[in-house]
């Protein structure tokens, strides 16, 4: 099921969505460039626990790994890797970003992925892979999307076998607790089951989608 658009109006230009998808996808370019050294550009860009809790020492001077909190965020593995990320930054993002206004929106987008990335080296501290994406930071702002537009209409595609479909899709929360503390538990809901690879938990605790047809 892939999002395409949601049906909210803006009240002004996304801003800062449209820089951030703008800098990863200059990144994303930079990387190609550099063909076989992109391995390194990984090790040096990307979050890798063990060196974050000094675990391990680098084998040579580099970034401070307390930076690649940041860095890693900008930073992809592939084509499919950075286009989904920018899809669902450019269908929940703008809205998100039209609530908080840009820059109370680019704090919090960072904050998401500085959370979600001591998240991982939380669970993985010894862990010598470079951890690389904005799906942590994406997870915090579909978190917010869902807080502040619990009733927003979304349409997706979904696929069955070779064909596919138009739905337009409903989700809400269930929780009547402060904004703050809806903001976290959305946040740790969907941003820990898709960083750590576990899809099937997304929607199984306090989430629903509800789907129609579009015709």
């Amino acid at each position: 099921m892939i999002p395409i658009r949601d049906e909210l109006p803006t009240r002004r230009f996304p801003v800062v969505t449209v820089l951030i998808i703008g800098l990863n996808v200059v990144v994303f370019l930079f990387q190609t460039l550099l063909g076989g050294s992109s391995d390194r550009f990984f090790f040096e860009t990307g979050l890798i626990p063990a060196l974050l809790w000094g675990k391990v020492k680098p084998l040579q001077e580099g970034l401070n790994p307390l930076i690649t909190l940041f860095t890693s965020q900008f930073v992809h593995g592939n084509f499919l890797h950075l286009f989904f990320n920018m899809l669902y930054l450019w269908i929940f993002g703008n809205n998100v970003e039209d609530v908080l206004g840009h820059i109370y929106f680019l704090f919090f987008y960072l904050a998401c992925g500085v959370t979600a990335g001591l998240i991982h080296a939380l669970v993985f501290p010894g862990s010598l892979v470079p951890t690389v994406g904005a799906s942590g930071a994406i997870a915090g702002v579909m978190g917010g999307y869902l807080v502040f537009f619990p009733y927003a209409r979304v349409i997706v595609m979904v696929f069955w076998g070779f064909s596919s479909s138009f739905y337009g899709s409903r989700l809400w929360c269930f929780w009547d607790s402060g904004l703050f503390c809806k903001l976290c538990m959305v946040f740790f809901l969907w941003s820990f089951p898709i960083m750590e690879g576990w899809p099937g938990l997304r929607t199984s605790v306090g989430l629903q989608w509800e789907l129609y047809r579009v015709k």
